[in-house]
């Protein structure tokens, strides 16, 4: 090692966080994922509590291991996101804006608890009464 002392950023934190969240949506153990990846559960504990940088590489390994795009990890992310101009490509980047619901783990972790829920029956009820506490019908 060079010596050198490793700080985290916030954006390694908010990595790590997501790292964490996309695993436990999953159903998968630290010890679960570093199988997957090849290493070992305490590197995937570092990972996720950004006391270690995930590599690029890594990074796309443990995209592909929780099946999710690279993109996941960076949604909701503070500061700013790319935007795309009509080709797609981006090239300029604007405020993410806070109020997005999708950018919070809190929807996330609400969504995976939601189709956790054994039955279509009871999902249909969740719904109901969600629709009832925003007063629609």
């Amino acid at each position: 090692m060079s010596g050198k002392q490793f700080n985290s950023t916030a954006i390694d934190q908010h990595i790590g966080q997501r790292v964490q969240l996309r695993r436990t949506m999953m159903g998968l153990s630290q010890k679960d994922l570093a199988k997957i990846c090849g290493v070992t559960f305490q590197q995937i504990q570092k990972y996720e509590t950004a006391g270690n940088r995930i590599p690029a590489s890594r990074l796309f390994e443990l995209s592909a291991a929780l099946e999710t795009p690279i993109t996941f990890f960076f949604q909701g992310l503070p500061g700013y996101m790319p935007e795309p101009n009509r080709s797609g490509r981006i090239t300029r980047v604007s405020e993410q804006k806070a109020d997005d619901p999708l950018a919070k783990n809190e929807s996330l972790k609400l969504i995976q608890l939601y189709w956790k829920l054994p039955t279509d029956d009871q999902r249909r009820s969740i719904m109901n009464m969600l629709r009832a506490l925003n007063g629609e019908d």
